[in-house]
């Protein structure tokens, strides 16, 4: 059974309280880097998210976080609101940059996922699953994983997850890919399973999760 996450607003008060602590000048020099997680459904890529977050001590932002943040404008005003002059203004060339390199019309939603994810960005030391992070944040600023595996493999975690059938996980499985590609492609015109997006993908179909998330991990401490 998987854990039920925490009502939007508590998640909310909890991080920008998190980063007001981290409002040190000591801390503002680790906080340099973003690791970007897209995952094929069933992949078991969240869970690798999470085991690299709790590998480097740093916070951890699940799609539906990060989206139910973006769908709300007093949230996203709230989140920005936790950046100071300087970092604002970051975030603004980061979005104007984003939009005219990637010839985007965003809608509000769009707007407020670019607020979102440029503020989280800013604080630094994160891990994004979803939403098409790795698309939004400069290069220098983040490192991309794609976690991906056998269809078989998928199928067969989603039905120890969450007691599917073998028909009923191979239709979730293509329904959330379709959803996905198309939330990719419509925002940001771009093929969510081209490996050249990525710094990084991860079978774990021959992987586990435990040392996939080593791998990035040590990766990461090699680079930084």
């Amino acid at each position: 059974m998987k854990t039920p996450t925490p009502p939007i607003h508590k998640i909310v008060e909890e991080q920008v309280q998190r980063w007001q602590l981290l409002h040190r000048e000591e801390e503002r020099k680790k906080r340099d880097f973003v690791v970007t997680v897209s995952r094929e459904p069933g992949s078991g890529g969240s869970l690798v998210a999470r085991s690299v977050a709790e590998c480097l001590g740093i916070d951890f932002f699940h799609q539906q976080v990060i989206h139910e943040m973006a769908n709300s404008a007093k949230v996203s005003r709230k989140i920005a609101q936790t950046l100071d002059e300087r970092g604002l203004s970051m975030i603004e060339d980061w979005i104007s940059a984003v939009v005219s390199e990637r010839h985007l019309w965003p809608d509000q939603y769009l707007k407020h996922l670019l607020k979102v994810i440029g503020t989280i960005a800013g604080h630094g030391r994160a891990v994004l699953v979803g939403r098409g992070a790795n698309f939004l944040i400069p290069r220098e600023k983040r490192f991309s994983v794609r976690v991906v595996a056998p269809v078989e493999a998928r199928i067969r975690h989603m039905m120890e997850d969450f007691g599917l059938t073998a028909e009923e996980a191979k239709s979730r499985i293509v329904k959330t890919e379709s959803d996905r590609r198309a939330f990719i492609r419509k925002y940001f015109h771009a093929d969510i399973a081209d490996p050249v997006h990525y710094d990084l993908v991860i079978n774990t179909g021959t992987i586990d999760i435990e040392t996939a998330a080593e791998a990035v991990c040590h990766l990461l401490k090699r680079l930084k």
